[in-house]
């Protein structure tokens, strides 16, 4: 019984990756196109935070589908072979997962920031202090990531594992029970709340309908963001508590077939994090629907024709641009 508890499991994890990778790379593909493509986000703070993050989802999709190729090919993802893939591994996923995550933090941080009522805090966040720290977490997850690989060797009894028992507890009670739950959670969950009570107060302020209207739909999409990010991260973060606090022994196997499927379920939604954001602002935003079908029919599709000589339309770089532009005003109106 327990070995047929397994065998679904890993059945469940193959097939869940199969389906959420390619969707998720999709649908963060799309995302940089329309955070990219529209002059009314390129200016954006929260546009570009949510672009680097479906930049790095798109990384961690793709690794993750890479791993799951290996495993069904050869068995097993070839960590406990060899010593140089053990640590890369773990250096590449830590990254990967860390950024998007801090992202969602700097997203809803800076939202809270840019729709505050007052004028000093409202324009403390700039498009280049965005960057600036874009940049400085992205090199803090590396350099972390790296130290982090570092501590993992091969043993033969167990396969890629930490050897050091000092950094092992600051593994498992630091980076997997504050970096990658609580922490994100409660600084994306707080900041968006408070977020999303300022736009409330938009409408009493002497702002620019454009903006006002600019402001309420990126709230929006950033607090459907946040209450997914919390609703698919908390139970794979509840999970490893109870993991710690009961450990199940293989020699009760079982309850620790059952414990494993358990566990890969809740794994599986939170990776639901790095493929999901598309689709939550699709359905929770009619201005976003607006803005991919402009995106992708007004623009991409036409330069498509126009490279490839499509059709008997003759496009010319002009007429492009010219349609740009009445996309452009489109979306502001």
């Amino acid at each position: 019984m327990s070995a047929q508890i397994l065998n679904a499991a890993a059945k469940y994890q193959l097939y869940s990756t199969t389906v959420m990778c390619p969707l998720g790379i999709v649908g963060n593909t799309i995302n940089i196109l329309v955070f990219t493509q529209l002059k009314l986000f390129r200016d954006n703070r929260c546009a570009f935070y949510l672009t680097v993050e479906s930049i790095f989802n798109i990384f961690y999709l793709l690794f993750l589908l890479t791993i799951y190729i290996l495993i069904s090919m050869y068995g097993n993802d070839g960590t406990g072979h060899l010593l140089i893939w053990c640590r890369l591994n773990h250096i590449i996923s830590q990254t990967f997962v860390l950024t998007p995550f801090t992202m969602i933090c700097c997203t809803t941080v800076d939202e809270y920031f840019s729709t505050n009522y007052l004028y000093n805090i409202r324009y403390i966040c700039t498009l280049k202090l965005a960057r600036y720290l874009t940049f400085v977490f992205i090199c803090i997850w590396l350099i972390h990531s790296i130290i982090f690989g570092l501590f993992f060797n091969i043993v033969p009894s167990v396969g890629c594992t930490i050897s050091n028992e000092v950094y092992l507890r600051y593994t498992t009670y630091f980076i997997y029970l504050v970096l990658t739950g609580p922490l994100p959670i409660v600084i994306s969950l707080l900041f968006g709340l408070l977020a999303y009570q300022n736009v409330r107060r938009l409408v009493r302020r002497q702002i620019p309908v454009a903006r006002r209207r600019l402001d309420r739909q990126i709230t929006a999409m950033c607090f459907i963001r946040v209450i997914a990010f919390v609703c698919l991260g908390t139970p794979y973060f509840w999970s490893r508590i109870y993991a710690l606090i009961h450990p199940i022994s293989r020699s009760e196997s079982l309850e620790f077939a059952t414990w494993e499927l358990v566990q890969v379920i809740f794994a599986s939604f939170a990776s639901l994090n790095f493929a999901i954001s598309f689709y939550l602002f699709i359905i929770s935003s009619s201005h976003f629907r607006h803005q991919v079908k402009s995106v992708l029919v007004k623009k991409c599709w036409k330069r498509l024709k126009y490279l490839c000589c499509f059709g008997n339309i003759q496009i010319t770089p002009e007429n492009i641009e010219q349609n740009n532009l009445n996309i452009e005003l489109e979306e502001i109106h």
